[in-house]
């Protein structure tokens, strides 16, 4: 029963994008086979969840194949942690879809390809090898693509060719990089490497090299600064409901990697990596809200702030501490929610008023004041405001920073924090504060005759608003488990011990 809820997160998106793909003449088949995909994905996740942190990491060799023979599922409490996250986004999302997608996207392969991307997350947070991240990460880049060039607009096919022109290059890297381990190692099973490492090896200045390949292609991945700079050029293309859920999830899957591969394999060249991730995270911070504050588009303020909030994550791991490291996983946990639902409430904003201009946008605070409050909370959540969910990441981070002796990274964070609840606050004033411009804004996003207040949407933001209330409000069991996840992350002899059965 253990070996199969480690691979449920796999088998069931994979079975319900198959059965959807068999029913392509019926839109309304695919949903409800979706839709009850969803809830088999929550629940599975939330019992591997449950069982991780009952009883320690769970592993399963596909085929019967020893370890480090054959293919390998990890899952430890970092992983299962971004399973279930992403199991409660693609469920919100879905919901969103239902009303906020236009039917001749939802007709050409919108519910299968959403669950082959959720197979892809799930696969590449449970996958034990490198090759197989390589894999996943591949099925990843194919369904983004198909998903921002869904529809076909200019806008669109332009984000899209960035988006894959860039990801091929990162895709490059790491088969490089997966080339000199293996060449160097004989090995690409996780937990081996791990070992191996350790040991005294031929040519110690290789897997330093390999390092640095894996370090530019997850760096582009989970656009790190200076490889960023295709994300806001394509996250704000396509529509919302298909925006929110690659811009919640897919760079906190890169980061996911970044962390496992820098924790778990490449610690030797620590006197190297650390200032360099040190240096990283603060510009990936500044940059990101620079870029944030310097729009006046809903959606692209949003990319601009993925940006930003990846440098927090990557802090975590440059100060490479126990708490800093439980700090960076909580903040991904929250981030994935609150980014999620920040690009939905821009869709119901967009879907009734027609536009993502925050200067033709205004009065919302009494036309829609539900929707005004579900946007107070996921903006001041993500500005670090407490007692919010974004709070407890950065005070850890913070924490972690000053105990030892890393000031200026702190002050970097603390002031890129104020920087973003300046951009929170102008969307607030500019598109819910602030009377409405008497001229009638150019309906560039949704057509006349569909603009409406449809209740409907509210549905997926109020469940994504409970759920950053609940890691917010009552953050203790998600940060005692953020804890345990990153003292699993440092002590790698967990990892080796469970995958190779020593």
């Amino acid at each position: 029963m253990n070996h199969l809820l480690i691979m449920l997160p796999i088998l069931i998106p994979l079975y319900g994008a198959i059965l959807s793909l068999f029913c392509w003449r019926s839109v309304r088949v695919q949903l409800y086979i979706g839709i009850l995909t969803q809830v088999c994905l929550l629940v599975a996740s939330f019992l591997l969840l449950f069982d991780v942190n009952e009883s320690g990491i769970r592993t399963t060799q596909i085929g019967s194949w020893p370890a480090p023979y054959g293919i390998t599922l990890v899952a430890d409490l970092f992983s299962a942690m971004i399973v279930i996250t992403s199991a409660i986004t693609g469920m919100a999302v879905y919901l969103f879809s239902i009303k906020g997608l236009d039917k001749a996207r939802q007709t050409f392969g919108y519910y299968p390809v959403l669950l082959v991307l959720q197979l892809g997350v799930s696969g590449a947070c449970l996958t034990g090898d490198l090759f197989n991240l390589f894999v996943w990460f591949e099925v990843l880049l194919m369904c983004c693509f198909v998903l921002i060039a869904l529809g076909g607009t200019k806008p669109q096919l332009e984000g899209a060719i960035k988006y894959v022109t860039i990801n091929i290059l990162a895709t490059s890297f790491l088969l490089a990089g997966i080339g000199i381990v293996y060449g160097t190692m004989g090995s690409l099973n996780m937990a081996e490497l791990a070992l191996l490492v350790r040991m005294p090896v031929a040519h110690p200045a290789l897997i330093n090299m390999a390092g640095m390949f894996f370090l530019i292609a997850f760096g582009i991945k989970a656009a790190i600064f200076p490889l960023f700079f295709w994300l806001p050029a394509a996250y704000h293309t396509p529509p919302i409901a298909i925006s929110a859920f690659i811009a919640g999830i897919i760079t906190k899957v890169g980061m996911y990697a970044f962390i496992r591969l820098f924790t778990l394999i490449f610690v030797t060249d620590q006197e190297l990596t650390i200032p360099l991730f040190t240096v990283l995270a603060g510009f990936t911070m500044v940059i990101g809200v620079l870029g944030a504050a310097s729009q006046n588009d809903f959606r692209k303020i949003l990319s601009f702030h993925i940006v930003s909030q990846i440098g927090y994550m990557l802090m975590g791991l440059a100060l490479f501490t126990p708490l800093a490291l439980a700090g960076s996983i909580y903040f991904i946990i929250h981030n994935i929610l609150v980014k999620t639902n920040l690009f939905l409430i821009s869709g119901v904003v967009a879907h009734r008023h027609g536009t993502f201009a925050l200067k033709k946008l205004g009065g919302l605070y009494l036309q829609q004041p539900i929707l005004s409050v579900l946007f107070f909370i996921s903006a001041f959540s993500l500005a670090g405001i407490p007692p919010f969910s974004g709070f407890w990441g950065k005070f850890m981070l913070a924490k972690a920073g000053f105990e030892i002796g890393s000031f200026t990274i702190v002050l970097v964070s603390l002031a890129v924090s104020l920087m973003t609840i300046f951009s929170m606050t102008k969307i607030w004033n500019e598109v819910f504060w602030k009377k409405k411009p008497e001229q009638e804004p150019l309906l560039d996003v949704v057509p006349q005759q569909k603009l409406r207040d449809n209740r409907q949407l509210y549905l997926p933001v109020g469940i994504m608003t409970v759920f950053i209330l609940l890691i917010g409000l009552y953050a203790e069991p998600v940060v005692a488990m953020a804890q345990l996840a990153a003292e699993q992350l440092l002590n790698s002899k967990l990892y080796i011990n469970a995958v190779l059965k020593r």
